[in-house]
């Protein structure tokens, strides 16, 4: 007989596999009322009234809550959206509220919610609100409105500008994309009178601790263990779901409000509107190169948009494009200017990468293309500028210190494993036989995991282990990463350790999971706990014993090197990815099998960025793309047969466990690698300023000799 027995690779699948996870649909409340959100149908406008009469009479229906209500009776306190993260200096901006009052300024903005006893009776009581709205003109992206944060590295060199052999310019737009997350944003408030009154939400945050804090601060309490926050299973985030939106905040005040449980789960087509978007960016450098192939001089010009209003992390992004420049390499002058503005659009937050992806797009980009023009093959004109792993740690021309590295190393791995001489003769040939055919190639670097992070770790009498922590997950397998690291620490076995985490009733405070830290961070808590109890059993005290601790770790860079090969069909100019080829150093890796996973579902991710996803917008401010018939995904038939990735470890001195993040690499070094492939496979053409997503229209127009 077959033996079909499976065993799951984390102790997290089995409930999963089995539809045993709770998600925050999955959450029962008896007598919860059912929200749905009545929204902006306009980009821009003067809000001058809501007539809510006839919704409010409907059958089931228990309130119609505006900004004049939401609050309290009287509308005389208002609540606004939390401020940003100021990273970077953020001028004076009118804050939103979780209602729309006296403006709209995006469509998709909440402006009512509707309270009844069903979720049928809530929406169709919504379609009977009317809207009184006065157009505005709307500002789009881009359009050169007043910049709301600006940041400028400048480092001048010795090199004279006469030794200047060449330049290379690029210019590049990186569309916004969606998190596309698998479960959409919800919440289930969950309130409780008793005095003092409390509240529960179950919420799919990254951030439970920030998450209680910002809505105890909305509901005016000073005591924030009054709110209980709970993650339970996360259906996917991204970055998405770092920071609360207005619905959050609105269903929470709405709770209070009714003094009633209140359950809001959003629909795919309000993910698009009114979800929190990534990316988003124009892009211009310009890199001169000596004769002798070194890289004299980056200028750089980066432009965000931030959309209507700003999130916790939303100046994340171009801080780090402008601090991470000019990558791995040296360069004996920079000039980086960047700035980012409001537009009347859906908000933009850090998506996977967050800033580095836009980093490496263009310096990787302008690599090839100085390669073409001075004739050096792109490998060699690497080897001639990177940093070399003898410097480390090495202070780059912005500022930031790479902890630990061998870049060299990433690039010969992979250039060995692609085969990439023979690789470049076959080119040749498969070219002299009519294809078009491109290699391209990207090395990057991805800081992670800077801060602290929490940790308790309780060691029962009878030799069981429970680990909390403020870091949860949203898919990533923290519970099987923590059990591993807390049983290697004390000498155990992973199976004797519990790990809880995503309840702020239950765990110690912490920032959460983002920006590819929880690991280094996390990770580095458990095991000084876990060191702390080893040293105090050491000295002769007795089971059970608990340690609570608070790490914080310096900065750690993980970095990589890909390499991918595309065919482009002639007659349609559809693009097959042929092969990629990855060498990735993410510090000491705790489990091998997840870290892969974490390095192919990036890839994925990357790839929808540079073949498929753009959201668009009309100049009216109205999302065109706005379903999944319009915005195109990539499916398992878009992934290339051949992946070959390769990891290897150059511990990090500034955690714990030497580790570094790995999550994010693939949506950083996939998309240049397959915008230098694209770029690469029309060289014979000329320079052909492709665009992602790079879609069949735009190789066929290039080789058609028509304009992009």
């Amino acid at each position: 007989m077959l033996n079909t027995a499976f065993t799951p690779l984390r102790r997290e699948d089995t409930a999963l596999l089995m539809g045993r996870g709770q998600y925050t649909g999955d959450v029962p409340a008896e007598g919860a009322l059912h929200a749905v959100f009545v929204r902006s149908p306009l980009a821009h406008g003067r809000l001058l009234g809501v007539d809510a009469r006839a919704a409010a009479q409907a059958e089931g229906v228990v309130a119609v809550l505006t900004a004049e209500n939401l609050v309290d009776a009287q509308g005389e306190r208002r609540v606004h959206m939390p401020p940003p993260n100021p990273l970077l200096p953020v001028a004076p901006v009118t804050p939103i509220e979780p209602l729309a009052h006296g403006e709209v300024v995006y469509v998709g903005q909440p402006v009512a919610l509707v309270l009844a006893r069903s979720l049928v009776a809530a929406q169709q009581a919504a379609l009977q609100v009317q809207l009184d709205i006065e157009p505005l003109a709307p500002v789009t992206d881009f359009d050169g409105a007043r910049p709301v944060t600006q940041v400028a590295h400048q480092v001048a060199g010795p090199q004279a500008a006469a030794a200047v052999a060449c330049e290379a310019s690029a210019t590049l737009d990186v569309p916004r994309v969606l998190a596309l997350s698998m479960e959409p944003r919800g919440m289930v408030a969950q309130w409780h009178g008793d005095a003092p009154a409390r509240l529960t939400v179950h919420l799919g945050t990254q951030a439970p601790s920030r998450a209680q804090a910002d809505i105890a601060a909305a509901l005016g309490w000073d005591d924030t263990a009054r709110v209980r926050v709970v993650t339970g299973n996360v259906g996917g985030a991204f970055g998405a779901k770092s920071s609360l939106c207005p619905e959050d905040l609105a269903i929470a005040l709405a709770a209070r409000r009714m003094q009633a449980s209140v359950r809001w789960i959003s629909s795919r087509s309000d993910e698009f509107t009114s979800g929190m978007h990534g990316r988003g960016a124009r892009l211009a450098g310009r890199l001169s190169v000596t004769a002798e192939g070194h890289f004299a001089a980056l200028q750089a010009e980066l432009q965000f948009t931030l959309g209507a209003w700003l999130p916790f992390s939303a100046v994340v992004p171009l801080r780090n494009t402008a601090r991470i420049l000019p990558g791995p390499y040296r360069v004996a002058q920079l000039d980086v200017q960047g700035r980012a503005g409001l537009a009347h659009s859906a908000p933009v937050t850090i998506y996977r990468g967050a800033g580095r992806p836009e980093a490496a797009l263009l310096m990787e980009t302008l690599v090839e293309q100085a390669a073409r023009t001075v004739g050096i093959d792109p490998v060699e004109l690497r080897r001639r500028n990177l940093v070399e792993a003898a410097d480390m740690p090495y202070t780059t021309p912005t500022g930031e210190v790479f902890d630990s590295g061998d870049y060299r190393r990433a690039l010969e791995m992979a250039c060995e494993r692609f085969g990439y001489v023979e690789q470049r003769a076959l080119q040749a040939q498969r070219r002299a036989d009519g294809e078009v055919v491109g290699i391209g190639m990207a090395l990057y670097v991805e800081p992670c995991g800077v801060g602290w992070e929490s940790a308790r770790v309780d060691w029962h009498e009878d030799g069981r282990v429970t680990v909390a922590t403020g870091s949860p997950a949203q898919g990533q397998g923290h519970a099987t990463t923590y059990a591993r690291i807390a049983g290697e620490a004390l000498d155990i076995a992973a199976e004797r350790v519990e790990v809880v985490y995503g309840d702020t009733a239950l765990c110690p405070p912490g920032v959460g999971a983002l920006a590819s830290r929880s690991t280094a961070l996390a990770g580095g808590a458990i095991v000084q706990a876990c060191r702390e109890l080893q040293a105090r059993r050491a000295a002769g005290e007795a089971l059970p014993l608990s340690a609570s601790t608070r790490f914080t770790g310096g900065e750690a860079w993980s970095y990589g090197c890909v390499i991918a090969r595309m065919a482009v069909d002639r007659d349609t100019g559809r693009p097959g990815i042929e092969q990629i080829t990855w060498a990735d150093d993410a510090g000491h890796i705790v489990h091998p099998e997840l870290a892969k996973g974490q390095l192919v579902g990036g890839l994925a991710q990357g790839l929808g960025q540079a073949l498929l996803e753009r959201l668009v917008y009309d100049g009216a401010g109205q999302l065109v793309t706005g379903s999944l018939m319009d915005y195109a995904a990539p499916r398992a038939d878009d992934m290339p047969a051949a992946i070959d990735i390769a990891s290897f470890a150059t511990p990090s001195p500034h955690n714990l466990l030497g580790a570094k993040g790995v999550g994010e690499a693939g949506c950083i070094g996939v998309p240049a690698a397959l915008m230098n492939a694209a770029r690469d496979a029309l060289a014979p053409l000329g320079e052909c300023a492709l665009q992602f997503p790079l879609t069949s229209e735009q190789f066929w127009r290039a080789m058609s000799g028509r304009s992009l």
